[in-house]
């Protein structure tokens, strides 16, 4: 996937997506096709946008016994998408299953999907981790051991906010992928998201990805303001 911006398609159909997408008419998008929308449409939802000429972020969490997890990204292998991701609290042996799962799906002479897993959800506060999660620790402590252990099961890397991108970088590895949410512009809703960051911050962060929905996908414009974001990641080189 390049790394730009990754529009999250937060839609609850197939039309609305679609809507969305036709104000890029001659453009190569990043789009995230997350739960909502993939339960509402299917895989073809997935096909009909990558035969659109887009790279998809297929964000479906999967957090199952290894065996299922397995068995479902080799069948997620084949639609296309060019990215995946699993909840890292489903274990080692879940996202090396994962990967198995990936790789005997995947056609032969085509690329295998990057596989990423989830850490802590940039709407999880400190407090909440540690009252309901029953984690005793700092978030950033629990996102960097989650970052060790899918990179120990040869994960691509995570998905973190923005906060925690710098450190996975320092202590995992820079060539470990940091998929960071949670994005606004400085002048946006905060919506249900704790931990958010503008593009700029971001990439400051070393973050590789940025997924970024409410502030484009409600905006007036929002090919203007994609391209606003777009920008500000840009010049944050």
């Amino acid at each position: 996937m390049n790394n730009i911006p990754v529009i999250a398609l937060d839609f609850a159909g197939k039309e609305e997506a679609l809507q969305l997408l036709k104000w890029f008419p001659d453009e190569k998008l990043a789009v995230k096709i997350g739960m909502e929308l993939y339960y509402a449409e299917g895989p073809s939802i997935v096909t009909a946008i990558k035969a659109m000429g887009h790279d998809v972020f297929l964000d479906l969490k999967l957090h199952d016994i290894p065996n299922t997890v397995k068995k479902a990204m080799e069948r997620l292998a084949g639609l296309g998408a060019d990215m995946v991701n699993v909840h890292a609290a489903g274990g080692q042996a879940m996202m090396e299953a994962a990967l198995e799962g990936l790789d005997k799906g995947t056609s032969l002479g085509q690329k295998r999907p990057l596989c990423i897993a989830v850490t802590q959800l940039t709407s999880t506060t400190e407090s909440q981790m540690q009252k309901e999660q029953m984690i005793q620790g700092s978030l950033s402590e629990s996102v960097l051991h989650y970052g060790k252990l899918a990179k120990t099961a040869k994960l691509d890397g995570v998905v973190c906010s923005v906060h925690e991108a710098y450190d996975i970088h320092k202590r995992v590895g820079m060539d470990f992928l940091t998929v960071t949410p949670g994005i606004r512009l400085a002048d946006d809703e905060k919506g249900d998201q704790k931990r958010i960051a503008t593009p700029s911050e971001a990439r400051k962060q070393t973050s590789d990805f940025i997924v970024v929905g409410r502030s484009i996908t409600e905006a007036a414009d929002p090919r203007a303001a994609y391209h606003t974001i777009l920008r500000e990641w840009e010049r944050a080189l």
